[in-house]
């Protein structure tokens, strides 16, 4: 979606008498983050897709690391561009472990896992239909780490971090440590496996690299547990462009995976992200979904519908964070002295960070609350419109909180 550009008006907001201080914007349409999720049957076929590709990554490169007489010699640690950038582009391939800060949220609907490197031109021609916003394609294979095989991205840290959930999007350290070359896990195969951070361990593809465990997360991607660093990813043998992302607003995926299917043609696993639950890191919501519907139990008769409605007009769901001309920012737009009445520490960290999806989404379930939205009817009509005083506002969120309840129902 296009990010807003008319200036928010209004003066500061007191806890007492809430005032407005929201931008009037053009409406926007689109469609809802992930909605409810369920274990389907795409699942090991995702898995299975990418691990037959990767056979000779694993299971052959276990053989290969012993025996190949063109394994990189010891001690040699120059990063590789990742296989996904053409030749000649620029990569950010940190040594120091720097990445870029984190700018906005890119939810991935459709994984789409080839037999092989996916062509450019078919990434291309993704790329360019209808409604389709982002596309990211990746390296990727099956590794074997601690005796069992995991599917492995080597990705760009700057760039992928975007593409994962909220929580693990901000962590810095985690992309940091991947920008050092260190490798990255899914929560559960921290637990499952045994992983310390900070300890070395031999991931076995192609060549048998000891590579030291950066942190873990959750992903967000069925069946991916690990990401390398593109430089890891080409020595470890990670097949380029395996893997193609799909972010599509405000259509149906399912539409979307028809779309990449007739593009890849047979032989691709292409699979709707939004069938699977990512459970989140100690429990907490893992998605924008979760943190609305969480966040609307702080306030008895507020549907999380409403804030979805309000995430999508404010933001594309943290995509546009802003700033905008008048100084409005985060995924639900707050002037800075509302957020300094009604900011909230939703995930406890010390401190109410207006950027942040955690904090912000519940800081805004606070302001509606205080302004008697969970009392419906006319006062909820009220309450939007405390939040950006335009009719048309009003009219836009309760139509698309409407929208929200019959999809979700």
């Amino acid at each position: 979606m296009a990010p807003p550009s008319a200036p928010r008006t209004g003066p500061d907001a007191r806890p007492r008498r809430p005032r407005p201080e929201k931008k009037r914007r053009r409406p926007h349409g689109g469609d809802a983050r992930p909605g409810p999720r369920r274990r389907g049957r795409g699942l090991p076929v995702a898995i299975a897709g990418i691990a037959v590709l990767a056979a000779a990554t694993a299971s052959g490169g276990a053989i290969a690391a012993l025996t190949a007489e063109r394994e990189e010699p010891t001690g040699s640690s120059r990063p590789q561009p990742p296989p996904s950038v053409p030749p000649g582009d620029p990569v950010n391939v940190a040594t120091g472990g720097e990445v870029a800060p984190l700018r906005r949220v890119v939810p991935p609907d459709v994984l789409a896992v080839g037999r092989g490197s996916i062509p450019a031109a078919k990434i291309k021609k993704i790329a360019s239909l209808g409604r389709v916003r982002d596309v990211v394609a990746v390296a990727g294979g099956a590794v074997q780490l601690q005796g069992r095989q995991v599917n492995a991205f080597a990705v760009d840290p700057s760039a992928f971090r975007s593409w994962t959930p909220p929580g693990t999007a901000k962590d810095n350290g985690l992309w940091e440590a991947l920008a050092a070359d260190r490798f990255v896990v899914s929560t559960a195969a921290a637990e499952q496996l045994g992983l310390n951070r900070g300890m070395r361990y031999p991931v076995i593809g192609r060549t048998m690299p000891n590579l030291t465990m950066g942190g873990a997360g959750p992903l967000g991607l069925p069946g991916i547990d690990m990401l390398v660093s593109g430089g890891s990813g080409a020595r470890i043998g990670l097949v380029p462009n395996v893997a193609v992302l799909v972010n599509a607003p405000g259509v149906s995926p399912a539409k979307v995976v028809k779309a990449v299917t007739r593009v890849l043609g047979p032989g691709t696993n292409v699979v709707n992200l939004h069938e699977y639950q990512t459970p989140g890191d100690g429990g907490r919501p893992s998605s924008y979904l979760d943190l609305y519907k969480q966040a609307a139990t702080a306030c008895r008769g507020l549907s999380w519908t409403v804030l979805a409605a309000i995430g999508q007009v404010e933001s594309d769901h943290g995509r546009n964070a802003g700033p905008s001309s008048a100084g409005a920012l985060g995924p639900m737009q707050f002037m800075p002295a509302t957020w300094r009445a009604y900011g909230v520490d939703g995930d406890r960290d010390g401190k109410a960070d207006i950027m942040n999806p955690y904090d912000a989404i519940p800081g805004a379930a606070k302001y509606l609350c205080a302004n008697g939205a969970g009392r419906g009817g006319k006062q909820l009509y009220k309450a939007v419109f405390q939040y950006n005083h335009a009719h048309w506002y009003v009219q836009k969120v309760l139509s698309l909180a409407r929208a929200y309840a019959a999809r979700f129902s």
